[in-house]
């Protein structure tokens, strides 16, 4: 029967597997990205509608958004269970028309904002 040290020997080199093959598919992504990213980036500076040095600070930045941001999994994305507030923050709206005309359409806006949220907390309660 295996001791406790021998499991934990096992955890640390399956953790460090996972980190070294997580490291590598990183890598290889990144790599990939470069490549179209200056494939694109190339072909704009043969049309002539990006210099060398916008092409390469495009694909830079395209490198360095990739690094920045943690893949998104679609399966994984939860869907909240109620619709998101939206809430009117300013009472006070500073629309001047531009054509002379009354600016009531504010105020229609925020009755039928108000209709839909009454209306929907009247569903929830049924």
């Amino acid at each position: 029967m295996p001791g406790f040290g021998d499991i934990l020997q096992k955890a640390v080199y399956l953790g460090v597997g996972l980190a070294s093959y997580a490291g590598e598919k990183a890598g290889s992504k990144l790599t990939e990205l470069r490549t179209e990213a200056q494939k694109l980036a190339d072909e704009l500076v043969k049309r002539g509608e990006m210099s060398t040095e916008e092409a390469r600070r495009f694909v830079d930045d395209m490198v360095q958004q990739a690094q920045q941001q943690p893949p998104v999994d679609s399966s994984q994305q939860q869907k909240p269970a109620e619709p998101r507030l939206i809430e009117i923050v300013s009472e006070e709206e500073d629309i001047s028309p531009k054509d002379g005309k009354e600016t009531g359409g504010v105020d229609k806006l925020r009755e039928q904002v108000q209709n839909l949220q009454d209306e929907l907390r009247r569903l929830k309660q049924d």
